[in-house]
Order: structure tokens, then C-alpha cells, then sequence
């Protein structure tokens, strides 16, 4: 079983701080009209954490602590789950902007 260092901690404490810092630049700089298309490209991200919680969720693939390992793979499921279908509740309300209204 791997040990988390406290060097490997750092490492990853570092790229989750920079994800988020490079996440929230790059979406501030993305003009009102390309919106739709980023959260279809949010969704289909989505989609694949979804599938990936599943295939940790067999937990006869893990080697450490199994109950952990299961419980874990559950919220990340739901969690994931959640984000998935409120990206396309919000999607699906952003393209009925677009629609030509009758009258």
C-alpha cells in the first residue's frame, strides 16, 4: 500500500490551487456567446468522472482500505451526478434564451 508523503501532499495541494486559479481566469475571459458550448464541454466532463466513480466503485479493485474506497467512489458518483444534470438543467435553460418567441 502507498503512503501519501508529505511532499507528494504538497505536490497536489499545489496543482488543485492552480487548477482552480487557471479554471477561474480562463472562464472569466470567455465571452457571454461561447457559454453554451463550455458547459456542454463541463457536461461531457462530467460524464466521465460519472464513469469513473463507477469503475472505482468495484471496490475488488482497490488495495487499500475497501469500505473507504467504496464509500468514496459513492460520493463521487453523486456528486458528479449532481454536477451532470444540473449542467444540462442549465444548458437546456441557456439554449431557450436563443428560441424565437411566437407572436
Amino acid at each position: 500500500m502507498t503512503q501519501l508523503t508529505t511532499s507528494a501532499l504538497v505536490a497536489s495541494i499545489t496543482v488543485l490551487v492552480l487548477a482552480i486559479f487557471l479554471g477561474f481566469e480562463l472562464i472569466s475571459k470567455v465571452p457571454p456567446t461561447l457559454h453554451t458550448p463550455l458547459m456542454s464541454g463541463a457536461n461531457a466532463i462530467s460524464g466521465i468522472t460519472i464513469v469513473a466513480a463507477l469503475m472505482a466503485s468495484n471496490t475488488q479493485l482497490s488495495g487499500g482500505n475497501k469500505t473507504l474506497a467504496g464509500i468514496l467512489a459513492c460520493v463521487a458518483l453523486a456528486l458528479a451526478t449532481i454536477n451532470c444534470v444540473g449542467g444540462f438543467m442549465v444548458t437546456g435553460r441557456m439554449l431557450e434564451m436563443f428560441k424565437r418567441k411566437e407572436g
